[in-house]
């Protein structure tokens, strides 16, 4: 909400995405979460699953992941979040339609913040 989003779309492994984990804690937050369609859910959980766990980086997978994104800015989201370790190996601001909110790096940067605020 900081940057100014207000609807946010939430890619990951289909547990992740059909968890309610993000709709809960975005919803919390004022924000609106938006879960991709049952085809691109069961396609990004292929690709992180049998290609980005496995290192591999398609072109091919990354234009489908690129797409899902597409989708998402149509049902309105201004934002995505790459809610899996894997997915910021073939998606950043460079080749999203819309501004990525990697998981990883906000978690890593909020307990950084934590242990700051907590130091002596």
């Amino acid at each position: 909400k900081a940057r100014g989003h207000a609807r946010v779309g939430v890619m990951g492994t289909r547990w992740l995405v059909e968890s309610e984990v993000y709709p809960r804690s975005l919803e919390r937050l004022g924000l609106a979460c938006v879960r991709p369609g049952a085809a691109d859910i069961a396609e990004t959980d292929r690709i992180i699953m049998d290609e980005l766990v496995a290192g591999e980086i398609r072109p091919a997978s990354t234009e489908r992941l690129c797409g899902v994104i597409e989708r998402l800015g149509a049902q309105g989201c201004d934002a995505v979040v790459l809610g899996c370790t894997e997915l910021p190996l073939a998606l950043s601001d460079g080749n999203s339609a819309l501004p990525t909110l990697d998981s990883t790096r906000l978690l890593a940067r909020a307990a950084l913040e934590y242990a700051l605020r907590r130091s002596p």
